[in-house]
């Protein structure tokens, strides 16, 4: 690569399906779950080097001084840290950022902070692979090649390819059901859609200019009037609250006519539950994986993990067993992706 590329690091998610250790104050992202360094600093240093930049992260304004010390204690001293004053999901947050970082031609690389590559050679084989056809005004995106029928995420048609390994994308899928997603995995033109970008900062302006014009006004307006402090920008409030709630996806990916994917191998996962946390994790000769002050005995197949209280575990199969501060979760595996109904019951009663 001869061109320096600023990454983007989205940081806002609150991550309820990893409760209760990932809570409104403490979200996943900011824990170490995969390894001993959180996920927030796992990403940053994937793009810390020579092709890339100080990075921009779009964070909550209650994480600050979370992300500050996280990436400090990284050593990727970010180029700021834009402190969303409310929640506009992914395709306002880039518009900031893509306002930050000067609103020209600067190729912006656009990760989630929460998510899992194994590859990362791969990955940025990928990013190589794109960066000629975003230099030239296209937007990329990265396409997982699937490891079996997932109904958990979206998924990518390639269609006529456009470069060598980049294909223009024909459609964007939602989640879909068993057979469906079965049907498109044999298909064999269908990727996952793992929600990393890389576009200019420009190009992406201009979509956005194009198809979600109050958008990009809201964003200009709150950045215009954005408080400073340091590598912290705070944009004014009440300008970006005028901003309507999007996702890149739908707001730009999925009408722009230049949209490109490249497919990828590279270990991805968006540790999206406690069971996608215990099948990436290493495991010990039973299929358990077990974190902190853990006993467990004749037990197989479970994740036990804790940051606090002794978890004492017998005779058990296939269980999640979870505890944090004053909350205990107890599940079978297969489940998990059920804790939000525990939460939504736990705030009614």
């Amino acid at each position: 690569m001869t061109e320096t590329i600023t990454p983007v690091i989205l940081s806002g998610g609150a991550g309820t399906r990893l409760w209760p250790m990932s809570r409104g104050e403490r979200p996943k992202q900011m824990l170490a779950l995969t390894e001993d360094s959180t996920m927030l600093q796992v990403t940053a240093r994937r793009t810390c080097g020579a092709d890339y930049g100080a990075p921009i992260v779009v964070a909550s304004a209650a994480h600050a001084d979370m992300v500050e010390a996280q990436l400090a204690e990284a050593g990727c001293s970010p180029g700021s840290i834009i402190l969303e004053p409310a929640a506009r999901n992914t395709a306002p947050a880039i518009a900031l950022a893509a306002l930050a970082a000067g609103g020209g031609a600067t190729p912006l690389l656009v990760m989630p902070s929460d998510h899992v590559i194994v590859d990362e050679a791969a990955f940025h084989k990928a990013i190589a692979t794109a960066l000629p056809l975003v230099r030239d005004g296209w937007l990329a995106t990265f396409g997982i090649t699937p490891t079996g029928p997932e109904t958990g995420y979206g998924y990518i048609k390639a269609g006529s390819q456009v470069a060598p390994g980049v294909s223009r994308v024909e459609r964007f899928v939602e989640k879909p059901p068993r057979e469906k997603a079965e049907a498109m995995v044999r298909s064999g033109d269908h990727v996952w859609n793992g929600g990393i970008f890389l576009f200019r900062a420009d190009r992406y302006l201009e979509e956005l200019q194009r198809y979600a014009p109050d958008m990009l006004s809201a964003a200009r307006s709150a950045m215009a009037a954005a408080r400073r402090d340091g590598v912290r920008i705070m944009p004014d409030a009440a300008a970006f609250e005028r901003s309507p709630s999007d996702s890149i996806d739908y707001a730009v990916m999925e009408r722009a006519e230049q949209v490109a994917v490249v497919p990828v191998s590279m270990g991805w996962n968006d540790v999206g539950s406690w069971d996608a946390l215990h099948a990436i994790s290493e495991c010990d000769t039973n299929a358990n994986v077990c974190r902190g002050d853990v006993v467990a005995l004749d037990t197989a197949g479970s994740l036990v993990h804790s940051d606090g209280p002794r978890i004492a575990v017998l005779g058990v199969t296939d269980l999640i067993v979870v505890a944090s501060g004053n909350d205990i979760l107890v599940l079978p595996r297969g489940r998990s992706q059920e804790v939000k109904r525990l939460i939504e019951a736990m705030k009614d009663k």
